[in-house]
């Protein structure tokens, strides 16, 4: 897979990696309450493919969109930064 090509990037921590070939990504963002205004951690789960089946759980990994594999994943596995284990 390149890099270079379009589409999103974005980094995160595996969760789970039960499925085959099918990695879950947890990707935490910040965002301000609308009411208090203080500044609070918010996550999400993207379900990714992993053709190799390299990634293990706590896995710091990149991930592209890309067009939809499965009925929920449109998500492909670019790099993993930092292995666990």
């Amino acid at each position: 897979m390149s890099e270079t090509t379009k589409g999103r990037t974005i980094q995160g921590v595996v969760v789970s990696n039960k499925m085959t070939k099918t990695i879950t990504v947890r990707v935490e963002h910040k965002v301000k309450h609308p009411l208090y205004g203080k500044i609070i951690k918010r996550s999400t789960k993207f379900k990714a493919h992993d053709p190799e089946q390299q990634c293990q759980e706590g896995d710091i990994v990149i991930i592209r969109e890309s067009r939809p594999i499965a009925k929920t994943v449109c998500w492909v596995l670019v790099k993993r930064l930092e292995k666990i284990g």
